[in-house]
């Protein structure tokens, strides 16, 4: 098997891993898909529904429908808008934030558990590769050369061990 192969094979399996043990640390009360929202939410709550399109990459049919799961669950509540009833803004409940917060927390255990198999310099570097191929890390580290990239993980690794 090549190695890009290679690559998807332990890719999908720590995804299907992972998302199967999210879904069993979140139940009952919460979804993967939820938490997202939770998490948008708490980033930059108040939210129309229409706002959360971009971040979700879904249709506004599936954000509705997910919204309304949320509502009848108690994590999340609709209010139109004081000055503009066609406005609907989206808040979270006190159960929401208690449950964005066990979210993270489970999600982290999770992800921990799978990075104590590996150094803490590899933790590093891996987080910092995984967020180069994604196009998550751009920008200033774009302007330094690749030499001086890895050098960097490489300080910064060696004065996390110190």
């Amino acid at each position: 098997m090549d190695k890009t192969g290679e690559f998807v094979k332990s890719w999908m399996k720590l995804t299907k891993d992972w998302n199967a043990q999210m879904e069993a640390g979140l139940a009952p009360q919460l979804t993967a898909g939820q938490l997202e929202v939770l998490e948008l939410l708490q980033a930059h709550e108040p939210m129309k529904p229409s706002e959360l399109l971009p971040h979700l990459e879904t249709t506004p049919a599936a954000i509705t429908t997910l919204l309304d799961r949320m509502e009848r669950a108690g994590l999340v509540e609709r209010n139109r808008d004081v000055n503009d009833r066609r406005i609907v803004w989206i808040t979270m409940t006190a159960l929401g934030r208690s449950e964005v917060k066990r979210g993270v927390e489970v999600r982290s255990e999770i992800v921990n558990r799978s990075l104590e198999r590996i150094s803490s310099h590899n933790r590093q570097l891996l987080v910092y590769l995984i967020g180069k191929v994604s196009g998550t890390r751009e920008g200033a580290a774009e302007k330094k050369s690749g030499e001086e990239q890895a050098e960097e993980v490489v300080d910064n690794a060696a004065a996390a061990r110190s």
